[in-house]
């Protein structure tokens, strides 16, 4: 469970500052889908990059279970990081010239695990995604939805408990937005919390809670009444209202 508690983010100092969060309090619960959902400049990818350790707060406190995460040196939340946390992007940030299996290993290349071992899981993986026709294909041969699966395969990799995911259909077409939602929500069922950064209510509607953000503060939660309910037009009921 990651837990925030009265966290502020301000960029910059005096008539320049730019408050991009301000007192937010949030609970990340372990294995849920959560949707953080604001326009451009709302401040949800900041919040995103304080939940997956990115950025650190100004002030406020960010925890992992009962890790006070600003109490880690940098070396230790890099390891924090790259243990507990996948990245899912928009705009995928593969190596074009890098193979599938490359680049779905890289973050096992990263922490030094031998040749053999990371080829293991990473082609585990990679089959796991329905990719492994793929594996030896040059990311830059790829389609947009099979370049976000390959950036999912990545996240998942290390086997991280927590995936955040960055507007990860915002480069897509709607049959391959959709594919990576389902995608997203399956991951849930095994067990991991997917936090999904979204301006998409349609996206949105897939997670189990949704995150309304704007100007920096929470300004709704809502929780969905029938967990993944295929249905696109999920009902959902305020919890908070702040």
């Amino acid at each position: 469970m990651i837990v925030l508690r009265n966290v502020n983010r301000i960029y910059g100092k005096g008539e320049n500052a730019v408050h991009a969060l301000k007192d937010i309090n949030l609970v990340i619960e372990d294995g849920k889908f959560t949707a953080i959902l604001g326009k451009s400049g709302s401040g949800k990818t900041t919040l995103m990059n304080i939940i997956g350790a990115i950025d650190t707060p100004t002030s406020g406190k960010v925890y992992s279970g009962d890790v006070d995460l600003s109490s880690l040196s940098e070396n230790k939340l890099a390891e924090y990081r790259n243990k507990s946390t996948g990245f899912v992007f928009q705009s995928f940030y593969l190596e074009p010239s890098y193979t599938v299996l490359e680049n779905v290993a890289m973050p096992l290349t990263i922490a030094g695990m031998k040749r053999k071992e990371r080829e293991e899981l990473a082609k585990d993986i990679i089959a796991k995604l329905g990719l492994e026709d793929k594996t030896y294909k040059k990311a830059n041969e790829l389609s947009g939805g099979q370049k976000q699966r390959v950036s999912i395969a990545r996240a998942l990799v290390h086997n991280p408990a927590v995936i955040l995911a960055d507007e990860p259909t915002g480069n897509l077409d709607s049959q391959n937005g959709a594919e990576v939602m389902a995608l997203l929500k399956e991951i849930v069922k095994t067990g991991k919390s997917v936090v999904l950064v979204t301006h998409n209510m349609e996206d949105a509607k897939n997670a189990e809670n949704i995150i309304n953000i704007k100007d920096g503060v929470i300004s709704a939660e809502y929780m969905n009444k029938y967990k993944f309910k295929d249905d696109i037009s999920s009902e959902f009921e305020i919890v908070e209202n702040n």
